[in-house]
């Protein structure tokens, strides 16, 4: 019988951080990650300051810094007449090392964390096996059944099993932990267009007929993306790639010479947005963090920085008890009772920007009700550093910063 004491379901940010820092405690962990790569165009690339600065605690700030990337020191919006870009968070202005975003392929950070996890003798990784089902003993989770990619599977038994499987997580089938979903106004399309030099960097956006486009530089590339107003996928897709080739140039002007390289519908995929949140992220020997526990909007960019942080919070709450073999449904209450103010704050201030920002302009609208507050908010934004650093605040750090447990520490 397979057995170790954290089973980790899902090796994404939130995954791998509480599995390194669990191993580097002394902690037995097996991370299950269903892929045979961590290579996914829809992960987020932005790193924000307190995890910058949970590598450096790590002793991994200099090989990160190794890693190819963009720093990104404020965070600009198109607001205003003209549709000019206002800097609405300045990251740079804070106080610190780490005053910036680092844009890095999620690829090489998950890399990076996998590589320093496996120098640790009880970490181990598995790739290319999909945890199935939950293994429930008298009410408790006491594992899971898993299959590889070469069709064979398997039990593995844990002390605690931790879902870091993202919001289409094993643990959404189960009816107790009552999962709350809310209204959101869009969906999203991702597809690549070339990058060339003398290019904008780091992260940039735009506005076009009906959609907005955040664009993530991956130094040869654009990651492009259009957040559409919900359910007009298939209309738009019947309006003829033309027609949306000549909008995407118009809403970014300086693309307008390369986006005849987008050339099928197929080079376009379909991401469902979602904003949902479970009302118990656990059961006895279940934890959920990260997207598993609350799937987040793209606004703010910030659902690898919470994920991150649920990771950090959970390792310092069950460290002692994993340790001791004692872990019980108090300790995973507590790790809730810690991360769900921060997570239930922002979705609330997405679901703010969602109706005031997104839905209008998606719909063609002013946000902010009409053109003349919009113009008070942006120049409030523009002058105001006071209110500048509010939400670059909010972006680097979250509502709430964690730190690792001292064992976890190099």
């Amino acid at each position: 019988m397979e057995r170790t004491t954290c089973c980790v379901v899902g090796g994404g940010p939130a995954g791998m951080v509480l599995g390194l820092l669990l191993a580097r405690a002394g902690v037995e962990v097996t991370v299950l990650e269903k892929h045979g790569d961590f290579l996914r165009d829809f992960r987020g690339d932005t790193v924000h300051p307190s995890t910058l600065a949970l590598l450096d605690d790590l002793g991994l700030a200099e090989r990160f810094a190794r890693l190819p990337q963009r720093r990104v020191t404020a965070v600009q919006l198109p607001f205003g007449p003209g549709r000019s870009l206002v800097t609405v968070g300045d990251i740079g202005a804070l106080r610190g090392t780490y005053n910036y975003i680092a844009m890095v392929p999620q690829w090489d950070f998950l890399d990076l964390l996998a590589d320093e996890a496996r120098r640790e003798p009880p970490f181990s990784l598995r790739m290319s096996t999909e945890a199935t089902s939950f293994l429930v003993e008298r009410g408790r989770v006491t594992g899971v059944r898993y299959r590889t990619s070469d069709g064979r599977t398997g039990e593995l038994r844990a002390t605690l099993t931790v879902a870091c499987d993202g919001r289409g997580s094993l643990s959404r089938s189960l009816p107790e932990l009552g999962l709350r979903s809310f209204t959101c106004p869009m969906d999203a399309w991702w597809f690549r267009l070339p990058r060339r030099e003398g290019d904008p960097h780091g992260l940039v956006a735009g506005v076009g007929d009906r959609f907005l486009t955040p664009m993530i530089d991956r130094g040869d590339y654009w990651q492009c993306g259009a957040l559409i107003p919900k359910g007009t996928d298939a209309q738009r897709r019947a309006a003829g790639l033309e027609r949306f080739r000549a909008d995407f140039a118009a809403a970014v002007p300086w693309l307008a010479d390369r986006v005849h390289t987008l050339r099928s519908w197929d080079e376009v995929k379909l991401l469902d947005v979602r904003l949902d949140r479970l009302r118990r992220w656990h059961r006895p020997g279940l934890l959920c963090i990260g997207d598993a526990a609350h799937a987040m909007s793209p606004v703010f960019g910030i659902g690898i920085n919470l994920a991150v942080e649920d990771a950090v919070a959970a390792a310092r709450y069950l460290v002692e008890p994993l340790r001791a073999g004692t872990v019980g449904l108090r300790d995973v209450r507590a790790v809730q009772r810690r991360r769900r103010p921060t997570a239930a704050a922002t979705q609330a201030l997405q679901r703010i920007a969602h109706a005031r920002v997104i839905e209008p302009l998606l719909a063609g609208r002013p946000p902010f009700g009409n053109p003349r507050r919009a113009q008070r908010v942006t120049e409030r934004l523009a002058t105001s550093r006071w209110l500048n650093r509010v939400p670059a605040y909010f972006l680097a750090y979250g509502a709430v910063r964690e730190r690792p447990p001292a064992a976890s520490m190099r």
